[in-house]
């Protein structure tokens, strides 16, 4: 079974609402809310688990979206070639288009005139209701997202950065969510005290993951590659990884195969610019490899003094996850992002 309805998230100034949709697919159903509040969700008392996903908090993240899109076609019998729809033992609820005015501009956060405290969509949850622009959205979509047992956050990293999934480290329900999902690499992401002073300050408190986490749901986000371009590898990539969790967690029938693949430490190890200028990486350097403590990865020079500015190198043996390919960097971007192997995690 297959329901949809149109969600506000929020008004404009002008009054004009910012809509979305909602999709609920299985054992539960969207019905009329209280004092217009619009659609609820309503699930079985003896109904089985359930499973948020949405896309697009970031705007220029389209993966996400068509991967949603994709299994829409799986689960409704939509797909060319499928005659009948699998059945779901339980509820799937899904957002493709989380933030509609990043979305529409393409863009990974919203105008500081629309939002001046929290223009990232993915700082301020679970948000509220009487608060600024993305945190009544935040709230609005939090009432669907606190309702599961299981959250997927789909995200897009660039054309250079390393499929993988991001958890929680040291809860054992993300985890396994994780290595569900199926990438290849996972990335530990610690919060709280046990968060470094970087983390902190960097606001990630309020992401998605982290809030819905701590409110004991296993949330995991998976960053396909490819932003604002919608890529056959990554979409297929997304799909799987949304059909293994739905095993994962009872909602289909059979089982994935054993995960096989890298634990490594959160986004920290940024090797980043000191100087604005042209970056360019060393010969050969990909996404995957192997650095040591100290290798050389590139160099940032002056465009015309041909100056060397900066010899980029990484700061701890690792994994390259990301390569800035746009050459022109200013102080302070990320050059190469390493992420530290985890033996045990």
């Amino acid at each position: 079974m297959h329901t949809s309805r149109t969600l506000t998230l929020a008004r404009l100034p002008s009054g004009v609402p910012i809509r979305t949709t909602v999709h609920v697919y299985g054992e539960g159903r969207l019905v009329d809310g209280d004092s217009g509040r619009g659609p609820r969700l309503d699930l079985p008392s003896d109904g089985g688990p359930v499973v948020y996903a949405q896309a697009a908090q970031h705007g220029r993240e389209v993966n996400g979206t068509a991967v949603l899109r994709r299994l829409h076609e799986r689960l409704t019998g939509d797909s060319a070639g499928e005659d009948d729809a699998p059945a779901l033992d339980g509820t799937l609820v899904t957002v493709p288009v989380a933030d509609p005015l990043t979305f529409d501009h393409v863009s990974y956060t919203t105008p500081e005139s629309l939002d001046s405290v929290h223009s990232n969509m993915n700082r301020c949850w679970p948000g509220d209701e009487d608060g600024t622009l993305h945190e009544r959205m935040t709230a609005r979509l939090w009432d669907f997202a606190s309702a599961a047992d299981a959250v997927v956050d789909l995200h897009t990293g660039s054309p250079s950065m390393l499929t993988h999934t991001v958890y929680m480290r040291g809860d054992d329900e993300c985890r396994a969510l994780a290595e569900a999902f199926g990438t290849d690499l996972l990335l530990a992401e610690a919060a709280g005290d046990d968060a470094d002073t970087e983390w902190s300050e960097r606001g990630f408190a309020g992401k998605f993951r982290v809030a819905a986490t701590r409110e004991g749901i296993p949330t995991i986000t998976p960053e396909l590659a490819h932003s604002r371009e919608v890529v056959a590898d990554a979409v297929d990539v997304g799909v799987d990884g949304m059909l293994g969790v739905l095993r994962h967690q009872g909602l289909l029938a059979g089982e994935r195969e054993p995960w096989d693949g890298t634990v490594a430490r959160n986004h920290l190890g940024r090797v980043t610019a000191a100087e604005s200028g042209l970056f360019t990486p060393v010969r050969g350097l990909s996404i995957g490899d192997t650095v040591v403590d100290g290798e050389r990865l590139g160099a940032v020079h002056d465009p015309t003094t041909f100056e060397t500015l900066q010899t980029a190198a990484a700061d701890r043996d690792g994994i390259v996850y990301s390569v800035a390919r746009e050459s022109t960097v200013t102080a302070g971007s990320t050059l190469v992002g390493v992420a530290e192997r985890l033996d045990e995690e």
